[in-house]
Formats: structure tokens, C-alpha cells, sequence
């Protein structure tokens, strides 16, 4: 196993991370346009992955987006971004088409909560089911030429086991169940802080450290 470096956000690094995913996906959906960071915190100009996450707060609400700034999980170490543009550039993924199937429009940013994810440690095992820690661990999945990846708060929410997580972001990534035994398959176990809104356009709370 080999590990990345480590990245730690404050709560308040964590709340304008949100913020600015927010800021990117209005200014996306309503404009077209590319939010720029502007003067940027100090944790933001690390070099380290992001995620985020848009669900639906209608009815029993759904997955609206998700994205991540990197094409595979081999990129998630690299640090070829620094945080501040990798929010822009993940929040911009996920509320485009290219995410769920269909591009967010104006008026369902109302009813739209953001959540991101940043890298905090990196972790690449060729024993996933054995080093991944619930709760604590997100998972990223490359093989063939696919990738999926899922938040470290997702497997609690759901009372999944250690098996079914990593069966279902190789589902995610296009995969078999199961693939993550496969010896060309890649499996990515990151440490994130999680932060996300407890309404659309509300206070941010934060769900993992």
C-alpha cells in the first residue's frame, strides 16, 4: 500500500468549498460560464482531488450529478489541480449532461443540495477488502477503460457491507461485480472530508473528517 499526502481542510475551508461548487454550478446552469475561485483560501491551493455531489431534494429525491476532477483514479494522487479549480471543474461535470444523463437546469437549483468531497489521503491496495475501513474510506474503480468512484459517507447511509461497496462502484464504473478481485483492475481507497448542505442553498454541516 502506498499513501499520498495528506490534505486537511478546517470547517471553515470546508463551507467555501461548498460555497464555490454552489457558486460553479449557478454559474454554469444559468450563464454557461466558468466560475473563477478568485483569491483563494490557503487550503485551496493544495494539489489534490475533489468530488461533488448534487442530489434532488424533491419528492423522495435522487442523484442529480456527480463528478470528479480527474479522468481515472490514478489521477486522484497525482495533484495535477489545485483544489480551488478542481471544485470548479467537478462542480461544472456534475451538473452537466455528461453526469446523470441530463444537464441541471435554472429552476432546479432551488431544490438542488450540494455536497463536496476532498482528497484528504490516498491509498492504493491490491487488498481493498481487507484495508477498506467504512465510513473512513471512499473508493475509486479503473479497469478497461472505465472508472467509478463513490463517497466514503455513501456505504453508512445505505448499511452496506464492505462486499457490497465495492461490488457497486465497480457497478458504477461499468464493471462486473466482483471486478475489484481482478488483477487489471485498479482499486483507489481515498480518505475524504465530506461537507454538504443540510438544505439547498442553507448552512453546511460536515459528515466526514
Amino acid at each position: 500500500m502506498s499513501e499520498a499526502q495528506s490534505v486537511h481542510l478546517s470547517f471553515e475551508d470546508g463551507a467555501r468549498a461548498v460555497e464555490l461548487a454552489r457558486d460553479s454550478v449557478e454559474a454554469f446552469v444559468r450563464n454557461g460560464q466558468r466560475e473563477q475561485p478568485g483569491s483563494m483560501r490557503d487550503a485551496f491551493y493544495n494539489r489534490t482531488g475533489a468530488f461533488v455531489r448534487l442530489e434532488s431534494t424533491r419528492g423522495r429525491g435522487r442523484l442529480r450529478g456527480c463528478a470528479g476532477a480527474h479522468e481515472t483514479a490514478r489521477e486522484l494522487g497525482n495533484g495535477t489541480k489545485q483544489l480551488g479549480h478542481a471544485i470548479v471543474d467537478a462542480a461544472i461535470k456534475a451538473a452537466s449532461d455528461d453526469s446523470c444523463g441530463s444537464e441541471v437546469e435554472p429552476a432546479e437549483l432551488g431544490t438542488t443540495r450540494v455536497s463536496v468531497c476532498t482528497v484528504s489521503n490516498l491509498l492504493l491496495t491490491d487488498n481493498p477488502d481487507e484495508d477498506l475501513e467504512l465510513g473512513t474510506h471512499g473508493v475509486a474503480v479503473d479497469g478497461n477503460g472505465q472508472h467509478g468512484w463513490m463517497y466514503p459517507t455513501v456505504p453508512v447511509e445505505n448499511d452496506w457491507s464492505v462486499y457490497e461497496y465495492l461490488d457497486r462502484t465497480c457497478r458504477k464504473a461499468g464493471l462486473a461485480p466482483g471486478a475489484w478481485e481482478d488483477d487489471d483492475v485498479m482499486v483507489t481507497l481515498f480518505e475524504g472530508q465530506v461537507f454538504q448542505e443540510r438544505e439547498p442553498e442553507g448552512s453546511v454541516e460536515q459528515l466526514s473528517n
